[in-house]
């Protein structure tokens, strides 16, 4: 069986929430579970794989590797169902362009998207692929 992959996200950020929901619903093979930063096993993961509390992007934990920002988000998008492979093409931009482009977004989230008092609560078809 293929080990699974971790993506842990903000779970205060309404794009963040959104991106999980995103995730989910075309992750036919169930390959992903989740946490949010803010949890003890995303809090504890984070601590790991030394990756500071407050950083700007989620964070993809694949093959006891941790990524981040575009590098994350383009791995995710392999995973995907349908088009969303296409994405892959961005993988030719170089690194620092893609992330710098990444950072804009990840910075503006809050005040662009809005914020959640407390995170998201996974309704229970989907209980299952959230650590706690």
């Amino acid at each position: 069986m293929k080990e699974k992959a971790l993506v842990l996200f903000d779970g205060e950020c309404n794009l963040c929430n959104s991106s999980v929901q995103f995730i989910i619903k075309r992750d036919r093979q169930a390959y992903f579970t989740f946490a949010s930063m803010q949890s003890e096993a995303g809090a504890s993961r984070m601590a790991r794989y030394g990756l500071p509390q407050n950083i700007n992007s989620f964070v993809l934990i694949e093959y006891d590797t941790a990524f981040t920002k575009s590098d994350a988000a383009l791995r995710i998008c392999r995973q995907l169902s349908g088009a969303w492979k296409l994405l892959l093409v961005f993988s030719m931009i170089p690194k620092p362009i893609r992330d710098y482009l990444y950072s804009i977004i990840a910075k503006n989230r809050y005040k662009w998207f809005g914020k959640r008092d407390s995170c998201m609560i996974p309704t229970p078809e989907i209980r299952s692929r959230f650590l706690d």
